[in-house]
């Protein structure tokens, strides 16, 4: 299994904190999609627009779940997650009336929630990992690497759960760009814009979680088998 496409990796077994991917951009599907008896999350929207509590209420409990995994996710703490995913639907009671309708509500309902993420993080005083620390030198004779590409070389080496326990354990730098890219699906250009960096940066600093979460993921199995 490739890293960068973790988000698809058993999502039907996946832990409920895992399992959750952005989805597709563009993806218009408010207008069917019924959410409670005779109502469409389309006229859901629309009615929560205009103040009424209970249609807002019917997209809390639609989306209520991805938020909090994604909130989760990123943050590595359940507390901060519930905090962050209550936050996030303030700030959807106080912006709903500016959704245009030009992608799908879940999309822009996911990117909200990211951006509340990222300024508690801030607010917080995230631990920084530079940005600009160069990559180890390659041999000429080494395979190359793609930076910010898949990475096949983890291919069919790990299980969900070792996975998850790593991802958890990454340095909080390092696990918002690789949860951004290879769990919810954001190119390195939206990344960079919403971290405030070069797309460079962005593809560095998803190699060097890769890089980590390999090690971390061998010690792992190193340990399981001296247990054997």
């Amino acid at each position: 299994m490739s890293l960068s496409n973790y988000q698809r990796y058993n999502e039907a077994e996946a832990e409920p904190h895992l399992k959750t991917k952005r989805p597709e951009k563009g993806t218009l599907t408010q207008a069917k999609k019924m959410i409670a008896p005779g109502l469409t999350e389309a006229e859901a929207i629309e009615r929560a627009k205009a103040g009424d509590a209970e249609s807002f209420e019917a997209l809390y409990g639609l989306h209520k779940r991805r938020v909090y995994s994604l909130c989760l996710r990123m943050v590595g703490n359940v507390a901060e997650a519930e905090d962050l995913t209550q936050e996030a639907f303030l700030q959807l009671f106080r912006k709903i009336a500016t959704f245009r309708g030009e992608s799908a509500f879940s999309t822009w309902l996911h990117r909200l929630a990211v951006n509340v993420v990222l300024m508690h993080l801030r607010k917080k005083g995230l631990p920084e990992i530079s940005l600009d620390e160069m990559l180890e030198p390659q041999h000429e004779d080494g395979p190359k690497k793609d930076i910010g590409t898949r990475d096949n070389n983890l291919a069919g080496s790990v299980d969900r759960v070792n996975l998850g326990r790593a991802v958890e354990n990454l340095p909080p730098g390092y696990r918002i760009i690789f949860v951004l890219h290879d769990v919810e699906g954001y190119e390195h250009n939206e990344i960079a814009e919403m971290m405030g960096c070069s797309i460079g940066n962005s593809k560095s600093q998803l190699h060097k979680a890769r890089m980590k979460l390999r090690d971390m993921l061998k010690l792992s199995r190193a340990e399981k088998a001296s247990r054997q």
